[in-house]
């Protein structure tokens, strides 16, 4: 296939992949969001309609997809796998890095869902501000708060460490999250 619009997609497939795992964290869900985001986006062309920003097009059909399985998933109820819930580490792993990348994925799924998609945009997948407003369909300066109150988070949260099973470092990480905690209750009061 050398037609354009196959190349437009083959060129956001890992992008898109990438920003689908991020939200998910599972590799069956983002496949999943994935291929249904190019159905539906091919669907579209299919009709003859011209789209002026490809790849902000996809990334928004991609989130709009991913919201309304939420929706979808909030309506059914929490379903919580049985191999998460059964293995706890004996001792603290020794493999730091992977520890430091899982607090921070950790950290994101503390943030609210609009703080997050803001962050995952932007950060992970290195998109304008312009671009991530086009995605999320919201005004410029909404991203840019968004963005701002994220890493202000993501900061408190990482301040202390996440992993409250590593021992002595366990207090601390309690007192950053309470305080965060703490002033997001005070700023939705005030």
């Amino acid at each position: 296939m050398n037609h354009p619009v196959a190349a437009g997609l083959r060129a956001n497939i890992k992008s898109l992949r990438r920003y689908a795992m991020a939200l998910t964290r599972d590799p069956n869900d983002a496949d999943d969001l994935v291929q249904e985001c190019l159905k539906r986006a091919l669907t579209y062309i299919k009709d003859g309609k011209d789209i002026e920003n490809f790849r902000a097009y996809l990334f928004t059909i991609l989130h709009n997809i991913h919201n309304d399985e939420l929706t979808r998933r909030k309506k059914k109820g929490i379903q919580i796998p049985f191999e998460k819930e059964g293995i706890r580490l004996v001792y603290p792993p020794p493999q730091y890095s992977y520890m430091d990348c899982k607090d921070l994925l950790d950290a994101l799924d503390k943030l609210p869902d609009e703080q997050r998609q803001v962050v995952l945009l932007i950060g992970l997948e290195g998109m304008s501000y312009r671009g991530a407003s086009d995605v999320l369909g919201v005004p410029l300066g909404t991203v840019m708060s968004r963005l701002s109150r994220g890493r202000n988070a993501l900061r408190i949260l990482l301040a202390g460490g996440l992993a409250a099973d590593r021992g002595p470092g366990a207090a601390p990480r309690r007192r950053a999250v309470e305080t965060w905690h703490e002033e997001r209750r005070t700023a939705n009061v005030g």
